[in-house]
């Protein structure tokens, strides 16, 4: 067992970086292309400067997103992403501001995926991209 897996380390490591980073680079594509529906969203949840950030955090996890599939600075790109999760977590799934059961739920199981996510991102921090990457 432990031979297979170090035979398919590298192709596995590429495999979830595709799958982790896929996520961001297309929420980084809508976030910039449709800036005033997320704008709006981002509003109702009382973000600040909610047009500005929108553009930003696009930016953040589009570059991070990039970053981690091909490898290059993906340490960077993974620093992004993370600061990306817990900015959102706490600013849209702030699950202790709901009064509704329902939505508060719904929003802690929102705001603890972003936190485990952003695990994900330390763990790519510590550990960089890995074989087949242009970090190496």
């Amino acid at each position: 067992m432990a031979e297979l897996l170090a035979s398919a380390g590298p192709y596995v490591n590429i495999l979830g970086r595709v799958l982790f980073a896929s996520f961001f680079i297309m929420s980084g594509i809508t976030h910039l292309t449709k800036i005033e529906m997320m704008t709006q969203y981002a509003a109702a949840y009382k973000v600040p400067a909610a047009r500005t950030m929108v553009i930003i955090t696009g930016l953040m996890i589009l570059a991070g997103g990039l970053a981690i599939l091909v490898g290059w600075h993906p340490r960077i790109g993974a620093a992004l992403i993370f600061i990306f999760l817990l900015l959102v977590a706490y600013y849209i799934h702030g699950y202790w501001r709901e009064t509704d059961p329902m939505q508060q739920a719904n929003q802690r199981a929102h705001f603890w995926k972003n936190v485990v996510i952003a695990g994900a991102a330390l763990l790519i921090i510590y550990h960089g991209a890995g074989p087949l990457s242009l970090a190496r």
